[in-house]
């Protein structure tokens, strides 16, 4: 398998090296394009896996309802929340690892010189 490519990066991340894949390229390469990937941003990858892993997630709530018989157990939302946790790793990897991303905290002047305890009096 190629690894250089970003589609191959998103499949080592979600797990995805199977024969048929979970997900096929044309939906991989639409979740990097979404992400913003034609700029070679690497954390569009780690956006592109998450992104893919919420789509496993929720296929599998879908499809695989928690079930139980008599020597058979399969908890479909289980799995579906882990993937979802999994998902928010690769999302704030992504957030620690892009320049332009985060929140901005600026101090505005009000303009006003008086000290917050300080009475408005009106002469």
């Amino acid at each position: 398998m190629d690894y250089e490519t970003p589609i191959k990066h998103v499949r080592v991340l979600i797990a995805d090296m199977g024969t048929p894949p979970l997900i096929d390229d044309q939906t991989l390469q639409t979740y990097l394009e979404m992400q913003g990937w034609e700029d070679g941003a690497r954390w569009a990858v780690y956006r592109a896996a998450a992104d893919a892993l919420d789509a496993i997630a929720t296929s599998e709530v879908l499809t695989a309802k928690k079930i139980r018989t008599q020597d058979l157990s399969t908890d479909g939302p289980a799995v579906s929340a882990e993937l979802r946790k999994q998902a928010t790793g690769l999302r704030q990897r992504a957030d620690d690892e892009d320049p332009d991303f985060g929140g901005v905290f600026e101090i505005i002047d009000t303009g006003h010189s008086r000290l917050e305890a300080e009475e408005w009096r009106v002469f």
